[in-house]
């Protein structure tokens, strides 16, 4: 599965993206970042408050709870704020 980093998050872990193959137990969006947490500092201190984190699957905006199954590229960010 590619992922996608964006803004501050890709700042923290260091790359813009990467190729992922998951284990067969990350089967939401939450369990994702729960696994990435898990991979490093850098990935501890990008996902460091799950509920500030934004997730798209497939460029559609995801909820903790979607499914990753078929999903192709996963993008992850901060929540966007504008003026």
């Amino acid at each position: 599965m590619k992922l996608v980093y964006f803004a501050s998050v890709r700042e923290r872990i260091g790359r813009p993206e990467e190729e992922l193959d998951l284990p067969a137990d990350v089967a939401t969006v939450g369990d994702l970042i729960g696994w990435l947490k898990g991979r490093g500092l850098e990935y501890e201190a990008a996902l460091s408050e799950p509920r500030a984190i934004r997730v798209a699957l497939d460029h559609v905006h995801a909820r903790p709870e979607a499914k990753l199954a078929g999903v192709r590229e996963v993008a992850v960010f901060p929540p966007m704020t504008g003026g």
